[in-house]
């Protein structure tokens, strides 16, 4: 018998452009993302991470200073998104940063439900992810959203379309 053939590997400056690539994506080229102020903390092990800062158009309620439950929803969903392309990058580990990058263009929500657990009260937010499943077609994101006191606003579940 012969040892199977190892699966292609972007090279190390190849995975660096993706990096930057979806760094510039999320941070600079969804104009939503930018209004949130979302920043990517990071991308490679254990598993990515994006902050922004809590902001005066960010409350939700006047008199207490909440984040609005808008935002949380919003920034967990662009959270799994990136969870999600972060993931298909690692299923494909033999395309281009240019490839993964276009994979992107298919990507949508199909499902996704937040669970509101504690006020949304801090000066900054962090948001993780967790890819339970990355099917061909559909992809299975849990996502975590906690302040900066390590403390768990809300968590949330969601599917995408793949392709």
């Amino acid at each position: 018998m012969t040892a199977p053939t190892p699966a292609l590997r972007r090279s190390v400056a190849e995975q660096r452009k993706l990096e930057a690539a979806l760094t510039e994506l999320f941070e600079r080229l969804l104009s939503f993302n930018q209004i949130l102020g979302l920043k990517v903390l990071r991308l490679g092990p254990g598993g990515p991470q994006l902050r922004f800062d809590m902001r005066p158009e960010l409350v939700g309620h006047y008199q207490h200073g909440r984040l609005h439950g808008g935002v949380i929803s919003a920034t967990l969903d662009a959270m799994a998104g990136l969870a999600i392309m972060v993931a298909l990058g690692e299923k494909h580990p033999e395309e281009s940063a240019e490839q993964v990058m276009h994979r992107f263009s298919r990507l949508g929500t199909i499902d996704l439900r937040i669970d509101y657990l504690r006020q949304g009260i801090g000066s900054h937010f962090t948001a993780s992810a967790e890819v339970l499943r990355l099917g061909g077609r559909v992809g299975s994101v849990q996502m975590r959203l906690i302040n900066d006191e390590h403390v768990l606003v809300a968590t949330g579940a969601a599917s995408y379309m793949l392709s």
